[in-house]
C-alpha cells in the first residue's frame, strides 16, 4: 500500500492546524460577544448558515456558519472533542489532510442541514397552505404545536382566516429566521475518522464507562438518527447536520482508501 502523504514523526499536544482552529473558533466567539455588546451587531446574522431561500443567505456561509457558536457551552464541547479526538488524527495523517478532511465535512454537514430544512418547509408549506384553503381554529393549534416554537409576540387568532395571516407570516419568518452555527458537523466528521482509525481504543463516557471508539461512534451516530427522526421543535440542534458530518467523513476516507492514500 503506498503511503502519499506526510505523517509526522512524533506526537503534538496540539498539532497546528488544530491549535489554529481552536483560536478561530475562540476568536469568532469573542468577537461574537464584543460585536453585540459594543455595536449591537450580531455577526450570526452574516456568518451564520441561512436556509438558502432567505433573505440573508450568502453562499460564504457555508463555511464561515462552523466558526460560529451559540453559547459557553457549545463551543467549549466542541472544542474539546476537536482536540481530545483532532490531535490524534493530525498526528496521525498531516495537518493538510486534516484541514482539508475538517472543511469537507464542515460544508458536508452545511449541505445536509440545507437539505433538511428544504423537506421541512416544504412539509410546512403545505400544511399552511392546506389550512389557508379551509381555515379553522382546530387546525391552527395543531400547525403551532407541531412546527413552531414560540408565537407568544402574536395575539390569538379571532376568527379562522386571521390564522391564516398568522401562519402565512410565522412560515415566512421562520425561514428567513432560519440559523445553524457551530462545529459540530465537522467534529463528527473527525469522530468518525478517529473511530475508523483507532476502533479499539477505549473511550471514557463521562470520564467513567469505557467504550471502544468503534462503538461509541455507532452509538452517537444511532442516537442522532433517532433523535433527527423524532424531531422536536423545542429541541434546537441540527441532528441531521452532524449526520452529515459523519456521511461525508465517511465518504473520503473511503475514497483515500480506494486511491490507496489512507
Amino acid at each position: 500500500m503506498t503511503n502519499n502523504y506526510y505523517r509526522p514523526p512524533s506526537f503534538s499536544l496540539f498539532p497546528p492546524v488544530v491549535k489554529n482552529l481552536l483560536i478561530v473558533n475562540g476568536l469568532f466567539f469573542l468577537a461574537t460577544f464584543v460585536l453585540q455588546d459594543t455595536y449591537h451587531m450580531d455577526i450570526t446574522k452574516y456568518l451564520g448558515l441561512h436556509y438558502f431561500l432567505s433573505k440573508d443567505f450568502k453562499i460564504y456561509q457555508i463555511v464561515t456558519y462552523m466558526f460560529l457558536h451559540g453559547g459557553i457551552a457549545h463551543i467549549l464541547s466542541n472544542m474539546f472533542a476537536l482536540w481530545m479526538f483532532g490531535a490524534v488524527i493530525e498526528n496521525y495523517w498531516g495537518g493538510k489532510r486534516f484541514f482539508i478532511f475538517y472543511i469537507i465535512c464542515g460544508i458536508g454537514a452545511g449541505l445536509v442541514q440545507e437539505s433538511t430544512l428544504f423537506i421541512y418547509f416544504n412539509h410546512l408549506k403545505s400544511a399552511v397552505d392546506t389550512f389557508v384553503l379551509s381555515p379553522d381554529l382546530a387546525g391552527f393549534s395543531d400547525i403551532v404545536s407541531k412546527y413552531f416554537q414560540d408565537i407568544s409576540g402574536y395575539s390569538p387568532p379571532e376568527n379562522p382566516q386571521q390564522a391564516g395571516q398568522i401562519l402565512t407570516t410565522l412560515y415566512q419568518f421562520t425561514i428567513d429566521n432560519s440559523n445553524t452555527v457551530g462545529a459540530s458537523g465537522a467534529i463528527f466528521g473527525i469522530l468518525l475518522a478517529y473511530g475508523m482509525t483507532f476502533p479499539n481504543t477505549l473511550i471514557y463516557l463521562y470520564f467513567a464507562i469505557p467504550i471502544k471508539a468503534k462503538y461509541f461512534v455507532i452509538l452517537y451516530g444511532a442516537m442522532e438518527l433517532y433523535l433527527g427522526i423524532k424531531g422536536s421543535t423545542g429541541d434546537n440542534v441540527a441532528h441531521f447536520a452532524h449526520l452529515g458530518g459523519l456521511l461525508f467523513g465517511l465518504i473520503m476516507i473511503l475514497y483515500w482508501k480506494r486511491k490507496r492514500t489512507l
